[in-house]
């Protein structure tokens, strides 16, 4: 942006006319030596105003005498010294001041700045004829306030501007997102070969002139064909380097860009930056065929205008941001009442096509979403929205074309990007995606077909230098000649604007999100708290373990069958070991469910230091929320004492009814064997009907009490039998 030339980069960058097309990006333009004829330079020293630098023309211009080096400006002219002494208070170091000088024959503009380094440059021109400018400033304003959109207002400023200076050739050249140009409007001599439409690499004006576009507003070259006036000496007494000229209208203008207008046809220009946001929007180019100088007031006319140009386009582009801001706003409104209403907010994205394309412009549009998918347009297939998703994952913003912040990713190409991707370029060449979340696979995609166009260059641009014999015969683009270049594998570009929309809509759905993530949250925080309750009321012990084998929950019933865990505090899982009679079986069956995911069922016994231990029944389970994830394990746990019991009782009933009939059956006599065998027979078989029924029943606990309540049963029937047995065989049993 001009200042004095860093040492360190001396040896890095080309003198000043030194350059060729391998190195112009680093000529230091703004330190030429030299300006255009048209005028003089004086560079002064403050406060005596002692010229240290002049011109070669300066004297002959001013008509003083020569050597003006070493002598006080009051010396060689007192009145242009008077003219300037108003000014010497301002700052004078952004924006140069003028002022109006009359010498014996002449009627001078003057410009003063204070460059980088000291000092003070005076810069001296002839005044221009006398014009109403002010009277044409006020219509060009209106009617530049009065365009409603882009185009029509840049076509309305080529017409004020060529009204206005009278050059041959006005454009509107507009830099697109790779800092090509374009003539975007144009008003010409109708004997002129229109460019409008005519695209010009970005090399056609190197980054360092890009700079100086920005500090000063207006540059003119009154005739390409001058001879520059060196400045003498060429090295400032003040730093002991070339002068810093970046404020200087009358600048030596880069040999490069001389050779670039010639090769044009063009005699004379006068370009008018326009900013817009602080950046390089454009520029105004005025061409003329043959020499032509632009006057200090006129210069200071088309700065002022190119200032409302910025202003207005400006103003454009936030009236489109706006009603973009419009948009994401009702959008957040139908998503809030969509949560209330459905419990979901996407139905608010997808109810309506243009609600999420109309703002940008795109021809689809998918929501990657907790691992679902909902589209609206022409989009890609679920498998190739997951690819894209995943892309996008494994790249940083930056490495994407069009990043513009972390939340934004962009790409017109995605051919040229992802080449791996390049079959779903049919509808998804063009990419811009923002996440929703910090989840990874979560965003809004939208997207644009590929765009096969043709672009016509002014020059072919893959042939910018043509090399003759001597080196130093370097030339820019000779050829203007029209070259119309096919443009495949490529989407209509995402604007600044469009980034900007799928930020907003990408942190409003975000907002949302987590908004309706976190009511999830409490309503889930509210049922786990509940479950958590209901779990450890829960007579079943049970203990609830993490992916990892951290306990999570334990219930009280647990800590009811292990009276020692609750002074311990177990942890993890594995802590509970050396509760058990055998640790290394059950560690053993413990790492085979943690490590292998697999389910186990078997019996346990407790260490109580009292013989075998209490007996256990052991249910663990592994959790899977997909098939290779599990979110953790459950272990149930059921005590088996009163069922061990119920089995030794059921045996020992069994065995005491096999003993007791075969008991009571050896002591029956023959005689008495069919009737009372049979009705023996038919008692046992009852009581085993019993048994199994007592057996099968789910109250545990009281299952011996009834089975030897049977057996006893048994035993004084069969008591009974055996008596009326023998009462019915005595010696005159039964006659009275």
């Amino acid at each position: 942006m001009g200042g004095v030339t860093d040492p360190a980069m001396a040896g890095d960058e080309p003198a000043f006319g030194g350059a060729d097309l391998s190195n112009c990006e680093r000529e230091p333009i703004h330190l030429a030596a030299s300006i255009q004829p048209h005028g003089a330079l004086l560079a002064l020293r403050e406060p005596d105003l002692t010229i240290l630098q002049a011109s070669a023309n300066a004297a002959g211009f001013i008509g003083a005498t020569a050597p003006l080096q070493g002598r006080r400006l009051t010396q060689v002219d007192a009145r242009i010294a008077a003219a300037l002494a108003p000014l010497l208070a301002d700052k004078l170091d952004e924006i140069p001041a003028a002022f109006r000088v009359r010498l014996d024959d002449a009627v001078l503009d003057g410009l003063a700045h204070r460059p980088a380094g000291g000092g003070l440059i005076l810069e001296l021109e002839r005044a221009g004829p006398d014009e109403n400018f002010a009277g044409r400033i006020e219509p060009a304003m209106q009617a530049i306030l009065a365009s409603y959109a882009l185009r029509p207002l840049c076509d309305e400023v080529a017409r004020i501007f060529r009204g206005l200076t009278g050059y041959d050739r006005v454009m509107v050249y507009r830099f697109d997102e790779d800092h090509h140009g374009e003539v975007f409007a144009e008003e010409r001599d109708p004997s002129l070969e229109a460019w409008l439409g005519n695209r010009y690499p970005d090399s056609d004006i190197p980054q360092v002139a890009r700079r100086l576009y920005i500090r000063n507003r207006v540059r003119v070259v009154a005739d390409v064909y001058y001879a520059p006036s060196p400045l003498e000496p060429r090295l400032s007494p003040l730093t002991g380097r070339d002068l810093d000229m970046s404020l200087c209208a009358l600048r030596s203008t880069s040999p490069m860009h001389i050779q670039y207008l010639k090769n044009m046809g063009v005699g004379a220009t006068l370009v008018a930056s326009i900013l817009v946001g602080g950046r390089l929007w454009g520029l105004i180019a005025c061409h003329h065929d043959s020499p032509r100088r632009a006057p200090f007031a006129l210069r200071a006319v088309v700065e002022l205008l190119a200032e409302a140009v910025g202003t207005r386009i400006a103003a454009l582009e936030s009236f489109v941001q706006a009603q973009a801001e419009m948009s994401v706003r009702r959008l957040e409104q139908r998503m809030i009442e969509a949560i209330s209403r459905d419990g979901d907010w996407r139905s608010a994205l997808f109810d309506n096509p243009n609600t999420l394309l109309a703002p940008l412009n795109a021809t689809g549009a998918a929501l990657l979403f907790e691992g679902q998918t909902q589209t609206t347009g022409d989009v890609p297939s679920t498998a190739g929205l997951r690819a894209i998703g995943q892309w996008l994952d494994e790249r940083p913003a930056q490495a994407i074309l069009g990043a513009i912040s972390p939340s934004v990713l962009g790409t017109a190409s995605l051919v040229q990007d992802a080449p791996e991707l390049a079959g779903l370029a049919r509808m998804a060449c063009g990419v811009l995606a923002t996440p929703i979340s910090s989840a990874p696979g979560e965003y809004i995609i939208w997207f644009r077909p590929e765009q096969v166009r043709t672009v016509t260059w002014g020059g072919d641009p893959t042939k910018p230098v043509l090399v003759g014999d001597d080196p130093r015969d370097l030339s820019p683009r000779r050829s203007f000649a029209r070259w119309h270049q096919l443009v495949e594998g490529r989407a209509e570009p995402w604007t600044p604007k469009d980034l900007a929309t799928a930020r907003m809509v990408g942190d409003t759905v975000s907002d949302v999100v987590l908004q309706f993530r976190s009511v999830r949250m409490l309503i889930a925080e509210d049922q786990l708290a509940q479950i958590r309750r209901q779990v450890g009321n829960s007579t079943q012990a049970v203990v609830i373990c993490d992916a990892a084998g951290n306990i999570d929950l334990r219930n009280d019933a647990f800590d009811a069958l292990l009276p020692g865990v609750r002074g311990a505090s177990p942890r993890r899982i594995d802590q509970l070991l050396p509760f058990f009679a055998d640790p290394t079986e059950i560690g053993r069956r413990l790492r085979d469910v943690l490590d292998n995911r697999r389910s186990w069922r078997g019996e346990a016994r407790l260490a109580d230091g009292m013989g075998a231990g209490r007996p256990l029944l052991v249910r663990a389970d592994p959790v899977f929320s997909s098939p290779e994830r599990v979110l953790g394990y459950v272990f149930l746990f059921n005590d088996l004492t009163e069922r061990k019991a119920a089995e030794a009782a059921r045996r020992r009933f069994q065995q005491g009814i096999d003993e007791g009939s075969r008991s009571r059956a050896g002591r029956l006599d023959r005689q008495a064997d069919l009737a009372f065998r049979a009705i023996l027979a038919s008692v046992v078989e009852n009581a085993q009907l019993a048994a199994l029924e007592i057996t099968d029943g789910v109250d545990v606990a009281h299952m011996p009490e009834h089975l030897e309540s049977v057996r006893a049963s048994v035993a004084r029937t069969a008591a009974v039998l055996e008596a009326l047995i023998r009462h019915a065989g005595r010696p005159g049993g039964g006659q009275g």
